[in-house]
């Protein structure tokens, strides 16, 4: 299950003969008869034992058994794909063509506000409209089912004789973490779901297979009782990384365990009275509408053994150990804010999801860097907003409204780059204001005209490439179908190996980055705000997150810097700068969707236009001008959660629908 490099073998999976008449909830319910094979070429995983006829001869040899395993892993989102990732595309971080030609993301329906109850955009209930994986193959019901099924069959002493007892509990544990993890997902889309804690047999009574939704309350406290079994038994790290890289790990578990607790505590779902008409057929109430500040307590408290679990298996934040070119501090800043999440398994990467593979999204995210480089080979579409670009902080450490000493009004004004920027502006090169004088994270993460973009086969020639963004430029949005959308481009995603041949391009791919130390040390922070205020320790964590960035303290950049000194000091203004912070530091790794989603604050954040310059602006005069690509509609609360389809109400009489659907 190790991450192999630029190579792909085929997938063997598990495809269960059925019959709609048990499609109720969009769950097809088990029929443990006839089995047949398919194979696909788009991932690495060897997942299903030849020759199978029978779920029972799947569980009569521990190497059948293994494989059953991995067919359970299978079934993991790949958040590191644009398309199958839909908090790459559904907010307003990013934006892309929406013409369908170049790439087809039904998600950006979602941001644009034309989500439907009829064959619903992004469907990860029914796994339709990219909601089901690569060829919608991955229903995460199905694969919640096929958890059911290796947890019953393995616990079983009789079968797998020739397993050892503690792998045997090992793959248990790795199947309950699995299908947690399966629920979660699919609760923050929809809210309460129905809570498959066993397959239902198929010849049982109709009242039992049209199941109804699960009071929230009631569903997380069972997920957590998932990851509490898991974790128990989960070992720390994985020690053989030839065979088991990507395999789940306590500090996994416990990271799960956090980002399931913290969301609870959020207040989206906790105590929002804007959900208290969610019932149930019986009149049950799916949300308790009640605050409780005890969620927040243990959302720290599991945050601070995820921590430590990390720690004490070798996890630290990520620093550029060097190369043999000899490089500036300015770039070497920036090679370690990049690297802590495109760096393949390094000290930062908690969870490394093998099942994702990110060379599509690099592909979509690279531009091209000189005339010669072909945009189907750096796609260049993935355009951050102008909005997100004005979130990063000043050079000081301070949001751009708030810095004393710049003065970014005036986005329009134009500047031409000395020799003090050369390392992140082309020496010469004129660009916005905005542009300059911005934090590190700012000049890592992004690209824009006249920037600087670092790469391996730049070698000791820092600034050997660059990007030129107008409309007739080489990395300009003149072709029909990959174009940028804003004027700033992704170079966070991208691994700095990637390099261009005379008609191609390489990228070295990696496992996605589902959970990092630095979103850890940022989630406890903001647990440990909400129980006690402003503290020392939660300024620890946040600063230790600002000085892998380059900058300094909370508390000194807001007193030396921000015209709001004693912002740090109150509650409600440490949320607001943990928040910003998170934003920031999570960029473009599909956590913005989400956290603004739980903050409850989706109905202001994703009500405004998505903005970025004029891409087809020929010189500084046009191209240098804001454009409104879209105004974005957000109605709350119907569209904090996705809609049920509905031929799944349809099906199962017992299924209710979300509010405003």
């Amino acid at each position: 299950m190790m991450m192999k490099e630029f190579k792909t073998i085929k997938m063997k999976t598990l495809t269960i003969k059925k019959c709609s008449v048990w499609k109720k909830l969009g769950v097809i319910m088990v029929i443990p008869m006839m089995l047949n094979l398919q194979s696909c070429e788009d991932t690495f995983l060897d997942v299903v034992p030849d020759n199978v006829a029978t779920i029972d001869q799947a569980f009569k040899l521990r190497n059948e058994a293994e494989k059953y395993l991995f067919t359970c892993y299978a079934y993991m989102p790949r958040n590191g794909n644009l398309i199958h990732n839909p908090a790459m595309l559904a907010g307003d971080e990013m934006w892309i063509p929406d013409q369908r030609q170049g790439v087809v993301a039904y998600s950006l329906d979602i941001a644009m506000g034309n989500q439907r109850v009829s064959n619903p955009y992004f469907n990860a209930w029914d796994g339709y409209y990219n909601g089901g994986g690569p060829a919608d193959r991955y229903n995460l019901f199905d694969g919640i089912r096929h958890c059911n099924i290796f947890i019953e069959n393995l616990s079983d002493l009789s079968k797998v004789p020739d397993i050892q007892p503690s792998e045997r509990e090992r793959w248990i544990a790795e199947a309950k973490f699995l299908k947690a993890y399966y629920h979660f997902y699919l609760m923050r889309m929809y809210g309460p779901i129905p809570v498959m804690r066993e397959n239902i047999p198929v010849d049982a009574p109709s009242e039992e297979l049209d199941v109804s939704r699960d009071n929230w309350n009631e569903s997380i406290a069972y997920l957590i009782e998932l990851c509490d079994e898991a974790i128990a038994i989960l070992p720390p790290s994985i020690t053989d990384i030839n065979s088991e890289l990507g395999r789940i790990t306590r500090p996994i578990a416990l990271g799960l365990k956090t980002r399931i607790l913290l969301t609870d505590a959020s207040p989206l779902f906790n105590g929002n009275s804007d959900l208290a008409g969610l019932v149930n057929k019986d009149g049950a109430q799916l949300f308790d509408t009640e605050y409780d500040a005890s969620k927040w307590e243990l959302a720290a408290d599991a945050a601070l053994l995820a921590i430590e679990a990390s720690e004490a298996a070798g996890h630290s934040l990520y620093e550029f150990p060097g190369s043999g070119f000899t490089l500036t501090d300015t770039t070497t800043q920036k090679l370690t804010i990049r690297n802590a999440v495109s760096e393949r398994w390094n000290s930062e990467v908690i969870w490394g999801n093998t099942v994702s593979r990110t060379g599509e999204i690099q592909l979509n995210a690279m531009a091209p860097l000189n005339v010669a480089h072909s945009p189907n080979n750096a796609r260049k579409v993935m355009s951050p907003t102008l909005k997100i670009a004005q979130q990063f902080y000043t050079k000081n450490g301070v949001p751009i409204d708030e810095d004393t000493t710049l003065d970014f009004s005036d986005i329009l004004e134009l500047r031409e780059a000395g020799a003090a920027e050369k390392n992140n502006i082309r020496q010469g090169y004129n660009t916005s204001i905005l542009n300059y004088d911005r934090e590190p994270r700012f000049y890592a993460d992004l690209g824009f005209d006249g920037s600087i973009w670092y790469k391996y086969d730049s070698g000791n020639e820092e600034t050997r490439f660059h990007i030129e963004g107008k409309y007739n430029d080489y990395a300009g949005s003149n072709t029909a179908f990959f174009f940028n959308m804003t004027g700033y481009y992704v170079k966070k995603l991208v691994n700095w190996n990637q390099s261009f041949g005379e008609s191609s391009a390489s990228y070295r791919e990696y496992a996605w980055p589902e959970l990092r130390l630095a979103d850890l040390y940022l989630m406890y922070a903001e647990a440990l705000n909400e129980v006690q205020g402003p503290s020392p320790e939660v300024f620890e964590y946040l600063d230790r997150v600002r000085d892998r960035a380059g900058l300094e303290g909370v508390q000194e950049s807001w007193a030396n810097f921000s015209s709001n000194p004693n912002k740090p000091n109150s509650q409600d203004g440490l949320r607001d700068i943990i928040h910003q912070e998170r934003n920031i530091e999570m960029a473009f790794e599909g956590s913005r969707f989400w956290d603004i989603r739980r903050w409850k604050e989706a109905s202001r954040e994703f009500n405004e236009p998505i903005r970025g310059w004029n891409v087809f602006g020929e010189d500084e005069a046009s191209y240098y001008q804001v454009r409104t690509i879209y105004q974005q509609r957000f109605v709350s609360p119907r569209d904090y959660f996705w809609p049920l389809a509905e031929n799944a109400l349809l099906q199962n009489s017992n299924l209710v629908q979300n509010l405003g659907w």
